[in-house]
């Protein structure tokens, strides 16, 4: 199975439909000094809109990092691996506190993951504007 770059203007249908499966995911954010924060997550992906999303809590090492890198967003990639198949989103992150976006991404998280996310009053949403997918099969 070769790597590849996905067009992301006409991502093909198999790409699609792996990130429509119940995967996890992990969330790579750095930290203030350089160094990688490699978290597990649930992330959702709206590939008309060039958007990934994660919900976690605002007190979170990965918000936190996110909001550290200031308002032209910190880089960072999520990636999914099953068996042999895997799939990464790389962008620009940002934190989102408004409650039409984090009820967007919880939205989306119920769609994919096939349950409500618990309830959490300090939710934020961790917005990534995709630049570039990779994967493979």
């Amino acid at each position: 199975m070769a790597t590849h770059s996905v067009d992301l203007d006409a991502p093909d249908d198999a790409y699609l439909a792996f990130w429509r499966e119940r995967h996890l995911s992990t969330l790579t954010t750095p930290r203030r000094d350089g160094s990688p924060h490699v978290v597990p997550v649930c992330v959702t992906w709206d590939p008309e809109a060039g958007i990934a999303r994660v919900i976690t809590s605002g007190t979170s090492a990965k918000a936190a990092h996110v909001r550290a890198a200031g308002p032209e967003g910190a880089r960072v990639a999520v990636c999914q691996v099953d068996g042999r198949r895997w799939a990464t989103l790389e962008g620009r992150a940002r934190v989102r506190e408004d409650r039409e976006s984090v009820a967007e991404a919880e939205r989306r998280f119920t769609e994919r993951y096939g349950r409500e996310p618990r309830e959490n009053p300090l939710r934020v949403a961790i917005e990534i504007e995709v630049e570039r997918a990779l994967g493979n099969g």
